[in-house]
């Protein structure tokens, strides 16, 4: 089965982020309208296995990692084709390459930044395309290093690389909105210093506007970085928590008039069926 959408509806690191919770074992395809400046392909594979990523590439011949490592001279051509056909296919390629000798921890991690991280931080730069996520896809061993990243870990990275936020500008928090930072024990990121002076200041109390005119910011960046935490499940977006006593407590809205409301909105809509789907992967 396959969730196929276009990145103006649902972007990359909000399918990162569902991947990343649900656990999921699947292929994203990333298709570009065109090739844009950064010679990107017309199809982009990420692999995912349990949440996170294990391999990216231009094409599914299974020859993307091989020619990284042929293009790096590290291992003779003989040397190499023979070990490519000796090794088991339910092993990663680089795991065994490490595991006989012929490639080291560092030269893995170099294949790695290059092959997956590399990769990512230019697809974050897409400003349209559509995607499709299939699942119970194999493995492709052949392009995998034997290492992995969380999908959220990587869209941190991506994020933090880009250069122009025009493709997610819809997506940002208000500035008259505010953070709660979320309680997680499963996701340790390393923050940078202005990540983490925006996220003390989650509690659901102070705008983004007023944290960019304590920190002298623009009000766009921290709108930005307010982003990055949410992407990664360290907040949420909420409402400013004020208090008042002029304003009467509104009573609940009913299932109906909530249902109603999300059928209104298309991202939202198509939003709830992507998160029920996956839920429905891993409780199955």
């Amino acid at each position: 089965m396959c969730i196929t959408g276009y990145l103006t509806d649902f972007s990359l690191p909000e399918i990162c982020q569902l991947l990343d919770k649900g656990h999921q074992t699947a292929l994203l395809s990333v298709y570009t309208c065109s090739p844009t400046p950064t010679s990107l392909s017309k199809v982009n594979y990420i692999w995912v296995y349990h949440g996170r990523i294990v391999a990216v590439a231009k094409q599914v011949n299974h020859q993307g990692l091989v020619s990284l490592i042929a293009q790096s001279r590290w291992i003779n051509s003989d040397v190499l084709t023979r070990l490519i056909e000796q090794c088991s296919a339910n092993q990663p390629l680089g795991s065994y390459l490490k595991s006989r000798g012929a490639l080291r921890t560092k030269q893995l991690k170099w294949l790695f930044q290059v092959q997956v991280l590399k990769s990512m931080c230019t697809l974050f730069q897409l400003q349209s395309g559509k995607f499709q996520i299939d699942f119970n896809v194999p493995l492709p061993t052949v392009e995998m290093t034997g290492l992995s990243i969380p999908a959220m870990a990587a869209t941190l990275i991506g994020l933090r690389s880009l250069t122009n936020w025009d493709a997610l500008a819809d997506k940002l928090p208000t500035p008259n909105s505010s953070l709660m930072s979320v309680i997680s024990s499963k996701y340790h990121y390393r923050l940078e210093p202005l990540e983490l002076q925006v996220w003390k200041y989650a509690n659901g109390k102070v705008s983004l506007g007023a944290i960019a005119q304590q920190l002298r910011l623009p009000v766009e960046k921290v709108q930005q970085i307010a982003f990055q935490l949410i992407a990664v499940g360290l907040a949420e977006e909420v409402p400013l928590l004020t208090q008042t006593t002029t304003i009467p407590v509104a009573e609940p809205l009913d299932r109906g008039s909530l249902e109603e409301a999300s059928k209104s909105n298309i991202s939202y809509s198509f939003l709830q069926n992507l998160v029920g789907f996956l839920s429905s992967k891993v409780t199955a």
